[in-house]
């Protein structure tokens, strides 16, 4: 098995291209889809912290994932030049079981792994990273054979797709700041609650908690807009071509075998 170094500027410069030429706007699917995301955040925290907040907390975060994978769903249709409506966001239910098993099961397998030590559930991380793709490219296929597909994509990529997500750090900082800040807020004005007694505060900057979550929401989308459609075409740009240098995953083309049985690859790969 061999794998290419990607030219990442490359993939960028051509992704680029693509989603200008898209005919349904790029921008236009990431505010939909985004701002799904938000109204259901929203929900999320009107249900409190009882059980029904909980049940409305992980309901919410199903959706979003399930909206997620009709996101990538019109990312791949763009890259194959095709013409993905808006409902395209919502293809992922067609499969949702499949999606959310998918979640469960590879989101398991990295707490193990992240359970001895950090690097090695960053590696998982990576080594499952194509799984996804593979299920919504053939929703077909099973949950387990989706992530030892995974397994073998990745095969000398998990490197280069790293360096792929710190060439984007800069804006996924940007996205999460203000709520990592918040965060930190509030965590620091429960644990004095908690230890010293003094109750935490019911607004801050004058503004109660929900109308902040807003406010996080529609930052996180607008900065969303000039990089999120970009980072997600890019990176299955690296799946096409990890697809079609392992042999594995639907419609890569066999590795090619000499007489004796050994790999050989193609022209131009060796």
């Amino acid at each position: 098995m061999t794998y290419e170094q990607v030219d990442r500027q490359k993939c960028k410069w051509e992704t680029a291209e693509l989603l200008r030429s898209a005919q349904v706007s790029p921008k236009a699917m990431t505010a939909l889809c985004m701002g799904l995301a938000v109204a259901l955040g929203l929900l999320s925290s009107l249900g409190g912290n009882g059980f029904l907040g909980i049940f409305i907390s992980i309901l919410s975060s199903l959706l979003a994932s399930v909206l997620g994978a009709g996101f990538v769903l019109y990312c791949m249709a763009i890259r194959r030049g095709e013409r993905a409506e808006y409902l395209t966001l919502f293809d992922g239910f067609s499969f949702v079981g499949k999606i959310i098993l998918l979640d469960i099961i590879s989101g398991f397998f990295i707490v193990l792994w992240s359970m001895l030590f950090l690097i090695p559930g960053v590696i998982a991380a990576y080594r499952y990273s194509f799984a996804s793709f593979n299920l919504y490219e053939n929703p077909g296929i099973g949950v387990m054979e989706a992530l030892d597909m995974s397994k073998r994509q990745t095969l000398g990529y998990k490197s280069q797709l790293f360096m792929l997500d710190l060439s984007y750090f800069g804006w996924n900082f940007l996205t999460r700041f203000p709520a990592i800040f918040m965060n930190q807020l509030i965590a620091r004005d429960i644990t004095a609650e908690l230890l010293y007694g003094i109750p935490a505060p019911d607004t801050y900057f004058g503004l109660p908690l929900i109308a902040l979550d807003l406010l996080f929401g529609l930052w996180q989308l607008a900065v969303s807009l000039f990089y999120y459609p970009n980072y997600v075409c890019v990176r299955l740009c690296y799946f096409e071509t990890a697809k079609r240098t392992s042999g594995v995953g639907l419609g890569a083309e066999p590795p090619q075998t000499d007489f004796w049985g050994g790999w050989n690859p193609p022209d131009g790969l060796g």
